[in-house]
């Protein structure tokens, strides 16, 4: 074959294998969550957050192209306490039944660096709660994971990618009881993610 008909193929290959995959963080397993903790004073409360989903397009090939949205359900927020959770999800606080969803859609990434399979970066996007959007910085970790999904669930056969994050949100930059309560619910919430993405291969 001629290095004219050769190098089209070349092209092609190489186009398809650079070419971005869609990962979905509904998880089959049920095993993501996020986790959130309150210090204040008087109590510290902590909880997390199972109702998670999502779709991220990642490309191994060129990462700072990472955009997607993480979605995580307000009613799968709880905590130990039943009343604290009853409370959580009150019309005072949360107001789970009004503002059902909580997420954060990365539009761009920063100060990207890849070491073979794991890339860092600062994701900037806009961060949504209790009917507020704000637009925040959140320092990521990304690892990809090729042929790994059918490890997490064996009758699958894919990708992964797994998103770490941990950050501080202020939950009067969200409109949830501004100047209240403060000895017992902290203003400041450390919010914190592990969670996998999956590539189904076609």
């Amino acid at each position: 074959m001629k290095l004219i008909h050769i190098l089209p193929l070349v092209s092609l290959a190489t186009a398809v294998c650079a070419a971005p995959q869609s990962f979905d963080f509904k998880d089959p397993k049920g095993v993501n969550n996020a986790v959130f903790k309150l210090d204040a004073p008087l109590e510290s409360i902590n909880g997390s957050a199972s109702g998670i989903s999502g779709t991220v397009s990642f490309d191994l090939e060129n990462p700072a192209a990472t955009t997607g949205k993480i979605i995580v359900a307000s009613e799968s927020l709880t905590v130990p306490n039943p009343m604290q959770k009853e409370h959580l999800h009150s019309a005072n606080w949360l107001d789970v039944a009004k503002y059902p969803e909580i997420t954060f859609e990365a539009k761009s990434l920063a100060n990207v660096k890849t070491d073979g399979n794991v890339t860092t970066a600062d994701a900037t996007g806009t961060f949504t709660l209790h009917g507020v959007a704000k637009e925040i910085t959140v320092p990521i970790k990304l690892t990809y994971l090729a042929d790994k999904l059918s490890a997490r669930v064996p009758n699958l056969k894919g990708d992964l990618l797994v998103i770490r994050a941990n950050f501080t949100i202020n939950r009067e930059d969200f409109n949830i009881n501004k100047g209240q309560y403060e000895d017992k619910v902290s203003t400041t919430i450390d919010l914190s993610l592990a969670i996998a993405g999956a590539s189904v291969a076609k």
